[in-house]
């Protein structure tokens, strides 16, 4: 079964619906509660933001599409104080800290000064990645994941134009409900001979980070991005108080982990 190319978040068939909707990068979570005023003005710079990401990244997802080969060379301008914020709030603000110890509310009660800080940094490459912190569900530094968010939300906006409609690994609004649907769909509706089930063992443990990088390098080209995921695999983990890097692998539990295995296979997902 196959989905046409560049039509396929449309052209997913599901037999019923999923148990949960898949929330967006963009959707805010809710303000906390303060003066009236104050969470009018907040919600309307949100919004306003979001717009001016959207906007960006549409443009950017064209380019991709009517340009299959291109290599970007100038993205890290779309890692905005506006993308910054969407991340922000796309991450789950009762989350444990990260290896900093900041948490989701300490963070947003001086968020602007905070994303303000952080964008500079980013921007002129002061910006250092801290180990993830590995526990039984990895939980990666707090400005980490901002900063990782926002850079998966502008190559996402490349790497979607290269999947084909049938490919649903980690991607936005897709699920392996969405793909269980579709296949149903497809063995009760076309003549099946045979289904090939195949997986990658510890994809993410054993994957080469000089041959991920190079993969990468195929449609970005813009060397500050290369640098900071970079910097992501080179940051090791921390457990139980060690620090370990290892020589390949991505650790599993980083926001960037799906984006890394989206480049190495854009084409299958």
């Amino acid at each position: 079964m196959m989905h046409g190319r560049e039509k396929s978040d449309s052209a997913i068939v599901a037999v019923k619906p999923t148990n949960k909707a898949v929330p967006t990068a963009a959707e805010p979570v809710e303000p906390r509660a303060g003066a009236k005023g104050n969470a009018r003005q907040q919600s309307t710079h949100r919004t306003q933001g979001r717009e001016r990401v959207s906007q960006a990244l549409k443009r950017v997802r064209q380019a991709a599409r009517q340009r299959k080969k291109e290599r970007f060379t100038a993205l890290l301008h779309h890692i905005s104080i506006d993308c910054l914020r969407m991340a922000f709030f796309a991450l789950k603000r009762d989350a444990a800290s990260g290896v900093d110890g900041l948490t989701w509310p300490t963070y947003e009660a001086d968020l602007d000064r905070n994303l303000t800080d952080l964008h500079e940094r980013v921007h002129r490459g002061a910006y250092r990645a801290l180990p993830s912190r590995r526990t039984y569900i990895p939980k990666a530094d707090g400005k980490q994941k901002i900063v990782q968010r926002a850079t998966a939300a502008v190559l996402n906006a490349i790497y979607e134009e290269d999947f084909l409609g049938f490919s649903y690994g980690f991607r936005p609004k897709r699920g392996q409900h969405n793909a269980l649907d579709a296949l149903v769909v497809g063995i009760t509706s076309r003549r099946v001979n045979f289904i090939f089930d195949a997986d990658v063992a510890s994809f993410f443990d054993s994957v080469s980070k000089d041959w991920l990088v190079r993969f990468v390098e195929h449609r970005i080209g813009d060397p500050r991005i290369i640098r900071l995921i970079q910097k992501w695999l080179k940051a090791g983990v921390l457990e139980n108080g060690v620090v370990t890097v290892s020589e390949k692998g991505t650790g599993q539990g980083s926001v960037m982990t799906p984006l890394t295995q989206k480049a190495t296979s854009p084409s299958i997902g």
